[in-house]
């Protein structure tokens, strides 16, 4: 029989951050969001992982702007924070799914794309950036998807979620400029999971193509540890390739 593996004799998670590092997770209640905070909260060097959602205390709400600059007020005297993950996204909604054509396109639908995949993980940003701590590595990512590449783009369709997660990215990108004058050993970067057996992904076949959270937790945070400062605002696959804008 083999001896039960202990807390204390898990391989670290995220070697390359100090010891006792912080942890913060937005989107904690999803598929992907839970299994980091899983991940996180079996890492024996990580000291604390607090898990943000709808209804955490305190709560983030994005439909609640106001909820994001509260949350981060209220969790700024436990930090300093090491590790920022912002693990949202919308797909599929009361308001539609992917269009197919041009002639699906209607505004109630766009509107809650951005609301979900840019305007809240920006705000984000702008308010838990400053959070980050200061003379010492942390990472901080946002969720996107390699369909929110212009470049990479050869099938077309999915409008509002490409746009959407394409203007995550250039938000991601801008935003680490200026993180770098405050934050030198700060790393920001758009993360692709890949397709993933969650809820986002069941209308699509995600159960039957997807890959556990579990794994895909694991290889993101895998990614983050190895990235460095000059690589902050990129954009990277799950197996560590970077993507094109």
């Amino acid at each position: 029989m083999n001896p039960t593996t202990t807390p204390a004799q898990l391989p670290p998670t995220l070697p390359s951050l100090a010891t006792a590092y912080r942890a913060l997770v937005v989107g904690a209640t999803g598929a992907i969001g839970a299994a980091l905070v899983a991940q996180l909260q079996a890492d024996p060097r990580c000291a604390a992982v607090c898990a943000l959602s709808r209804h955490s205390n305190p709560a983030i709400d994005f439909a609640a702007p106001d909820s994001i600059a509260a949350a981060a007020q209220a969790l700024r005297p436990l930090g300093p924070w090491h590790l920022i993950v912002v693990a949202t996204g919308m797909l599929t909604g009361p308001t539609g799914g992917p269009e197919k054509r041009l002639a699906e396109l209607n505004a109630t639908h766009m509107a809650a794309s951005f609301a979900t995949n840019t305007i809240g993980p920006a705000l984000v940003l702008a308010h838990f950036a400053p959070l980050l701590a200061k003379g010492e590595r942390s990472l901080l990512a946002v969720l996107s998807a390699k369909v929110g590449s212009i470049g990479d783009n050869r099938l077309g369709g999915w409008y509002s979620y490409r746009a959407s997660k394409a203007a995550l990215n250039m938000l991601l990108k801008t935003a680490s400029i200026e993180v770098a004058r405050t934050h030198p050993q700060a790393v920001l970067a758009a993360l692709h999971p890949g397709t993933v057996d969650s809820a986002l992904s069941a209308p699509f076949r995600g159960a039957e193509i997807g890959r556990p959270p579990t794994e895909a937790a694991r290889d993101l945070l895998a990614v983050l540890d190895t990235l460095q400062p000059a690589d902050s605002g990129g954009f990277w696959a799950y197996d560590g390739q970077r993507l094109p804008w």
